[in-house]
């Protein structure tokens, strides 16, 4: 009999140990990315990965996935919700089918002039918090956000302000982005992205919204558009870093805090290594003497956000949320005098 008690003892002590050790292990996720193996923004992705490793101390562990790997890239808000996802880095302009309000706080065409100015407007000026409100019905928390940086424009024809896009015909992607540009008097149509190159160069079409600087000269786009516009005065996608809102809330709030901190650098190192890839493409396409790079006024890229914001309204009238956004982003644009 004591013997028996012996060994329960032992056996529960061990039990002990083995619970505390649970209970101290590190917390491991599982996120998936909208951008594909391989990709520049992916192997970022990666190594911010590896800095939550190393900022919690082993606490927290992320293992990150490419696009497609579990679900398709506009199913992982529904695949966190249900627990086959933990989390994602994504464009959430994916999600503007379920709220046009995801839509507009994931790119408002012609808002920034710069990722900073974003960056800005998300941790302080009422950003982060509407990104809650969007995601939390639907069982997510927003962490922090990201962006691979202002898109370049490409352009066959010299374009210096508003005025000379009336009747450009343009490669534009459905949505806010055509009904912008329309606006401003260009003429935007459909293709594929694997189109545009072919399209340039027959002069189907007379420009294209399409990536950055250095992804447009890497896919030799300047050789048959030599007029880039650059920074870039209309696109720039919120890429959210988010996850399942019950795992989110288990966590002690030393993580969640070192978490939003890893964002917010990993936002910064994103933006800084591929602002010098263009920055260095910029500087080769210039040494070679055959293509013009265009770079607005102030008081032009001013023109053509006025435009845009007409656009906004008729998004916000769609959903309460829309109109939420809405007059947050213009509230704060109005404040920082980026609008009148």
């Amino acid at each position: 009999m004591l013997k028996t008690f012996a060994k329960l003892c032992a056996a529960t002590g061990i039990a002990a140990i083995i619970s505390g050790a649970a209970f101290a292990q590190e917390h491991t996720f599982k996120f998936q990315s909208s951008d594909p193996a391989g990709n520049p923004n992916f192997e970022l992705q990666k190594g911010w990965a590896e800095n939550v490793a190393e900022a919690t101390d082993g606490k927290v562990k992320i293992e990150l996935l490419p696009v497609g790997s579990i679900v398709e890239h506009q199913e992982t808000q529904d695949a966190i919700a249900a627990g086959i996802l933990d989390g994602h880095i994504t464009d959430t302009s994916y999600f503007a089918g379920k709220d046009a309000a995801f839509g507009l706080i994931a790119n408002p065409v012609g808002a920034w002039s710069s990722p900073q100015q974003m960056f800005d407007f998300m941790n302080e000026g009422g950003g982060k918090e509407l990104m809650n409100e969007l995601l939390n019905p639907y069982g997510l928390q927003f962490i922090g956000a990201t962006t691979p940086g202002l898109e370049a424009f490409v352009s066959a024809v010299p374009l210096d302000g508003v005025d000379d896009l009336k009747g450009v015909k343009m490669r534009a992607p459905e949505g806010l982005v055509q009904q912008v540009f329309a606006a401003a008097g260009a003429a935007p149509v459909n293709l594929p992205g694997s189109e545009v190159f072919t399209s340039l160069d027959k002069g189907v079409i007379e420009a294209a919204d399409y990536s950055v600087f250095s992804t447009n000269q890497a896919q030799g786009l300047h050789d048959v558009a030599p007029h880039p516009v650059y920074p870039g005065f209309h696109s720039m996608p919120l890429v959210e870093v988010s996850m399942n809102k019950q795992k989110w809330d288990a966590l002690p709030e030393d993580l969640q805090a070192t978490l939003e901190q890893t964002v917010r650098d990993f936002a910064q190192h994103q933006v800084k290594t591929l602002s010098e890839a263009d920055e260095k493409a910029v500087a080769q396409a210039k040494e070679g003497g055959e293509i013009t790079v265009h770079n607005w006024s102030d008081e032009e890229r001013a023109k053509f956000r006025s435009i845009a914001t007409g656009e906004w309204e008729k998004v916000a009238g769609r959903s309460a949320n829309a109109q939420k956004v809405y007059d947050t982003l213009t509230g704060y644009l109005k404040e920082k005098g980026l609008v009148e």
